[in-house]
């Protein structure tokens, strides 16, 4: 079967501002997530020996940050890949992602000083849905220790319905106070370094419209890839994405750009 990836071709805009539902994604994707997520598995696992000539990395450390409901346990194999690339990688150590408070993201504020202090270069920061909110939040408070940005199939637009999670984290963490209102209001503003948004059109659990970044004063893009939000921190093509947007040398940020055979494959 033929996969394509693809930068998206939609401008970089917030849902609202394109003009774009604010409705979840469509049930046929999330009924079809756990089979689809399995393939990606299978096919990370069978390509693991192809996906270590990746281009390496220079060395910079890189968190990973889980989606809802997740632990580091789930993105053991991305960063054991991207370990095995040349990167310093940690998970977030926060155990499963379940509620937010202004203790939690302290603690995530506080890891990423103690990584950047520890090696002494700035820190690239991916994450994997509702993970890719916190680490462009905690980006905005800390952009001089931060490299780069990337997330994963994240609800990114501030727009809750766009997600199928959304009763079950209000569930846990109650619904948005006036404070709360007031963040969710700025989190489609993009942090000030350069900041990537993995998407994909099949997503079953967050919209595809609720991942596409607008415009800002700072480098941004739009990378979309067929898979499921289950499977992206497994799927190969995600993990080709995120080596080579991690192998761009600091300062030095470009769009992503298919070249060479793989235009074959990134349309």
């Amino acid at each position: 079967m033929a996969i394509s990836l693809t930068s998206s071709k939609i401008a970089p805009q917030g849902a609202a501002q394109l003009g774009l539902s604010r409705k979840g994604p469509a049930l046929f994707w999330t009924l079809t997530e756990g089979g689809r997520a399995s393939v990606e598995l299978t096919s990370f696992v069978f390509m693991r020996r192809l996906l270590r000539r990746l281009p390496k990395g220079d060395g910079h450390p890189v968190i990973f940050f889980p989606g809802f409901f997740a632990s580091d346990r789930s993105t053991k194999p991305m960063r054991k890949l991207f370990s095995r690339l040349g990167y310093k990688t940690y998970g977030w150590g926060l155990g499963r992602n379940l509620k937010f408070n202004d203790t939690r993201e302290a603690k995530m504020n506080v890891l990423l000083e103690k990584v950047y202090k520890e090696h002494g270069q700035k820190v690239s920061l991916v994450g994997w849905s509702l993970g890719g909110v916190f680490v462009r939040e905690v980006a905005k408070s800390n952009p001089d220790m931060v490299r780069s940005v990337i997330s994963l199939g994240s609800p990114i637009s501030g727009e809750l319905d766009h997600s199928n999670a959304r009763r079950l984290y209000e569930a846990l963490n109650g619904k948005p106070d006036s404070t709360m209102k007031t963040r969710l209001s700025t989190i489609a503003t993009a942090p000030p370094v350069p900041t990537t948004s993995i998407y994909t059109k099949t997503d079953g659990v967050v919209a595809w419209k609720g991942s596409i970044q607008r415009p800002g004063k700072t480098p941004s893009e739009n990378i979309c890839v067929p898979a499921s939000h289950i499977g992206l921190g497994v799927n190969p093509l995600v993990m080709y994405a995120l080596a080579d947007r991690l192998a761009q040398p600091e300062n030095e940020w470009t769009p992503f750009e298919a070249e060479g055979l793989s235009r074959f494959v990134f349309k």
